[in-house]
């Protein structure tokens, strides 16, 4: 027979309270993608009474580590839930590629390394067969509930996607690589000029010199305007022109 808690969880002080009263957890494209996952594959009962434990302030404690999230659930019994969540780390051989293909796209790296998280870098890790965010999550709890995920569960995970909201760099850190791990070899890595045009012989291009350009069947591909305020990061101004150069590509941006 099913365990059913009609009691209600104990209430306690100095919980970890999700910052949304209302609607949905998460506010930023990475947290939502995590949310989006959840929502997608779980119980939506469940999920819904996970959200209530968080606002109510019913986690205890959370702490990520690679590969693992650790936490604490006061329910409706007197000791707490003791949750676990698991995903596979990568490992440094994998994450050395990953750091030199982002090294490698100036635009990447100089958002990462001002503290953003570009959207282009889930088809980073999708061009190495490999997932930032997770498709599986192998979870477990101590509560004697037969749903899965169950309240507690439900509750943490929501939690997770906001603490994702606060820093993205969480997410890279459950996968195995810190954010100061991350950021020193971004820093370390030599960046490529990205106004180098390969030089490339006459007599190599013969075979596609007069092939027609875009049609409507093959249309030209257009890079995607990068932010305005991007620009000073890659091309640091010398002196003080950083503060006025920025305000001047932002009115041309909006122009």
């Amino acid at each position: 027979m099913p365990w059913y808690d009609g009691g209600g969880p104990i209430r306690v002080e100095g919980g970890i309270k999700a910052r949304t009263r209302r609607g949905s957890i998460g506010s930023t494209w990475w947290s939502r993608r995590f949310i989006d996952i959840l929502e997608r594959v779980c119980d939506k009962g469940r999920l819904s009474r996970g959200r209530s434990y968080a606002r109510q302030g019913q986690v205890l404690s959370i702490d990520l580590s690679p590969g693992e999230v650790r936490a604490a659930v006061q329910g409706s019994r007197p000791d707490p839930y003791e949750v676990v969540v698991r995903i596979e780390a990568y490992g440094e051989k994998r994450w050395e590629a990953v750091e030199e293909s982002i090294g490698a796209q100036a635009v990447h790296r100089a958002k990462l390394l001002a503290g953003e998280m570009p959207p282009e870098i889930e088809e980073v890790f999708a061009a190495m067969g490999i997932d930032l965010f997770p498709r599986d999550l192998d979870m477990e709890c101590s509560c004697p509930d037969w749903g899965f995920p169950c309240k507690h569960l439900s509750a943490v995970l929501y939690l997770l996607a906001e603490s994702f909201d606060d820093d993205p760099f969480l997410v890279l850190a459950w996968r195995g690589r810190t954010r100061e791990q991350l950021l020193g070899s971004l820093a370390d890595e030599p960046a490529g000029d990205p106004l180098t045009v390969a030089d490339v012989p006459f007599a190599d291009r013969l075979a596609d010199f007069y092939s027609p350009g875009a049609t409507a069947h093959r249309p030209e591909r257009r890079p995607s305007a990068a932010a305005p305020d991007l620009l000073p990061r890659v091309f640091p101004p010398p002196g003080d022109l950083s503060g006025p150069l920025t305000a001047a590509y932002r009115r041309l941006g909006g122009a």
